[in-house]
This record gives structure tokens, C-alpha cells and sequence, in this order.
């Protein structure tokens, strides 16, 4: 692979978050998920500042929630959480332990976010899980895309850097979607993928491992078209 991609800032602006201090001498992006929960213990003051939190929504009581942003009935926000401002909490959506979400971000329908970090203006609107992972400035998910976050085998995830296998330290790692990264309506990445900034992974793929920036990973299968054959009424 040419151009690795392990240091914060070939995938992250951090101007585009309000907790830098999480990437802050890391050596690699994802040591920043170890420091998660320390970090929103530290600085989280729970409330809210002129967000709307609709009846029949749930925000636990450590959550804070930035001016502008909309919980719809049926979410629910189990904190420790930190959502930032503009922000649209959907119907079903369900933020658990360990989340921060930057401002103008979208988390809809039946999406379920678990210890991961959302720069500004991520959309994740649609039947999304999303678990111990980092996603960039403007990064989308397709509906029914996946972040898988735990091999079969229940070891450490490891990431692979032109054929040098490092231990990541975790046992539950999804993946670093860099800036302006699109994943595409049902795809799944396998625990430890790493997507660079402004790349796209196509619909239904399958992804391990590191998509360089400004790539695209498509599907080479073909449907197989066939003659339908008349059934008698």
C-alpha cells in the first residue's frame, strides 16, 4: 500500500471537532478510543442549551446537549454522552455509553452508536451500528451500513500496514472513517478497516483492512440475469 495511514491527521481535521485534546500525542489514531471515557469524564457538564427534546424521548441524566438540536420522540441517550449544536437526534435512535457527537451531525432511525466519536457534520441516518470507532468531518453512511467491532474470535483487533501486522490494544475496534468518506447502503467493515479521507466503498462490499484516500471500492460480481419462465395461474 503506498501512502500509510496512521497518523491523525492524514484521516481527521481536528478543527472540525471540539476535543482535540483525545488525539493529542497519539501514535496511532485509534489509541484515541482508550482515552474516551476518561476524556468525557472529565469534561462533561450534563444539561442542555436550547435543544429540543421532544416527549417520549430519553436522555439520561449524564448527557449534554448542544443549542439547536432536536431529539425526537423514541430516541433514547444513555450518556455518558456530549452532542454538539444543529444537531438531529431521530426517532429510535439509540446512543449508549461513551459517545460524542459533533455539531450538524444527523443519527436517525434505528441507528445505534456505542463508544465512538463524530466529527462535525456526519450523517448517519438510516439502520446504522456504529461501535468503538471514529468518524470524520462530513463522513455518510449509506443506510444499513455496519461498523463491525469484534473479531469472531474474540481476540485483539490488528491492523496490517504494508505487511506489518500491529496490535491495536483492543478487543473492540470498528474502524477510522476518515473525512468526507462515503460508505454505501449496506456494506460492512470488518473490525480494524481504516478509510481515507474522501474515499467510497460502494453498496453490499464486504471491507477489511486500509482503503487509501480518494480510492473507491467497488464489487466485481455481476447479477446473474436469467429467463423468467411463465408458472401456470
Amino acid at each position: 500500500m503506498t501512502g500509510m495511514i496512521y497518523h491523525v491527521e492524514d484521516l481527521f481535521d481536528l478543527s472540525q471537532t471540539s476535543h482535540g485534546a483525545l488525539f493529542e500525542g497519539v501514535e496511532y489514531p485509534w489509541d484515541a478510543l482508550k482515552r474516551l471515557a476518561g476524556h468525557l469524564a472529565r469534561s462533561l457538564q450534563p444539561g442542555s442549551q436550547g435543544a429540543v427534546i421532544h416527549p417520549g424521548a430519553h436522555v439520561g441524566p449524564q448527557v449534554f446537549l448542544g443549542e439547536g438540536t432536536v431529539v425526537e420522540p423514541g430516541a433514547l441517550i444513555i450518556g455518558p454522552a456530549i452532542i454538539g449544536k444543529g444537531c438531529q437526534i431521530r426517532h429510535n435512535a439509540y446512543l449508549r455509553e461513551n459517545v460524542i457527537v459533533g455539531d450538524g451531525c444527523v443519527v436517525g432511525n434505528s441507528v445505534e452508536l456505542k463508544h465512538c466519536v463524530l466529527f462535525n457534520q456526519c450523517q448517519v441516518p438510516h439502520f446504522n451500528y456504529v461501535g468503538d470507532s471514529i468518524l470524520g468531518h462530513k463522513a455518510h453512511l449509506g443506510a444499513g451500513s455496519i461498523l463491525s467491532n469484534v473479531k469472531l474470535d474474540n481476540r485483539n483487533v490488528w491492523v496490517n500496514f504494508d505487511g506489518t501486522p500491529i496490535d491495536t490494544g483492543l478487543r473492540k475496534f470498528g474502524g477510522l472513517i476518515g473525512d468526507r468518506a462515503e460508505i454505501g447502503c449496506n456494506a460492512v467493515l470488518n473490525p480494524g478497516s481504516i478509510v481515507g479521507r474522501a474515499s467510497v466503498i460502494y453498496p453490499n462490499v464486504s471491507w477489511r483492512g486500509i482503503l487509501p484516500k480518494h480510492m473507491i471500492a467497488k464489487h466485481e460480481d455481476r447479477p446473474n440475469v436469467v429467463v423468467r419462465r411463465p408458472r401456470e395461474a
